[in-house]
């Protein structure tokens, strides 16, 4: 089958449109064109479940929507970091805002797990074996971008392409990094240690970052790009947050305090991780604004 898609222009449409009578068009006498753009046929054929337990299949599946809304959220901080790094922050803030928003369906999928009691995840749970959440790659993607560095989290994908991938992001700057540099060459007096360090460490707040913020929400007018970026990054920052806070609340409805799969403590050290703020001046500049 052609696995391709053959492009159109608008005069063809309407002649379409016209020849069918307004009806859709039901002969292609190849690959129907909607799978081959989004390939739905492969995609339906990556859930199999381990159990013969029917709750399966929601667990199963809202953790693939999640990795593909992890990796979208990827693509446009990605995005953000690059216009940030040329100093172009207009353009930065249609991926910021994309990302919140992406964010916001991430969030949305834990809702269709809610039905899951403690009793129905263990008919499938134990078939899990040591698989968790914590080992996906494309979640410390955007951990890394959003500045929330550790780097022996990476170790568990040794011997896979995805860890040659997350060492590269590791030592790449986060979407923090660079507007904490973009704030310097505005003028903003940054100590001179935060300019020139080893962004695979992770940054710790710093009082002259968020004093920086503080200047720059001073000036209210309209032509205050940063001041527009500055509330695009908390609001992924939030929504982020969110999303954490969700993974603590699902966690602790079907599980409780139990060990995790993965080998952590499970519920312990999700809440040790929400105590790593994303962006953290931008919340502890708010102090003295």
């Amino acid at each position: 089958m052609v696995d391709t898609v053959r492009p159109t222009t608008a005069e063809e449409r309407d002649a379409r449109v016209a020849r069918n009578g307004g009806a859709p068009t039901l002969e292609f006498g190849r690959r129907v064109p909607y799978d081959s753009y989004v390939h739905a046929s492969t995609l339906h054929t990556l859930q199999r479940p381990l159990s013969g337990d029917p709750g399966e299949m929601s667990f199963l599946v809202v953790s693939q929507i999640m990795e593909l809304y992890f990796k979208l959220v990827r693509h446009e901080l990605e995005l953000a970091r690059d216009h940030v790094r040329a100093d172009e922050i207009w353009p930065a803030l249609a991926p910021l805002r994309r990302a919140a928003l992406h964010l916001e369906g991430l969030n949305a999928a834990w809702q269709t797990l809610r039905w899951m009691t403690p009793a129905d995840f263990n008919k499938f749970r134990d078939l899990l074996g040591e698989g968790s959440g914590f080992q996906s790659a494309m979640y410390r993607h955007v951990e890394f971008l959003l500045g929330l560095r550790t780097a022996s989290l990476i170790r568990p994908f040794r011997g896979s392409d995805a860890f040659d991938d997350l060492t590269a992001a590791l030592h790449r700057s986060s979407l923090w990094d660079e507007v904490i540099l973009l704030l310097a060459r505005q003028g903003h007096d940054l100590k001179p240690e935060l300019l020139d360090r080893d962004v695979a460490v992770e940054h710790e707040a710093d009082p002259s970052v968020a004093e920086a913020w503080v200047r720059v929400y001073r000036d209210p007018g309209p032509g205050n790009h940063m001041r527009m970026l500055g509330e695009a990054l908390t609001e992924v920052a939030d929504r982020f947050g969110d999303w954490r806070y969700l993974h603590l609340k699902a966690v602790q409805r079907t599980m409780g305090a139990k060990s995790g799969s993965g080998g952590s403590n499970g519920l312990a050290f999700l809440q040790r991780s929400m105590s790593r703020p994303v962006f953290p001046e931008l919340w502890t500049s708010r102090t003295e604004m």
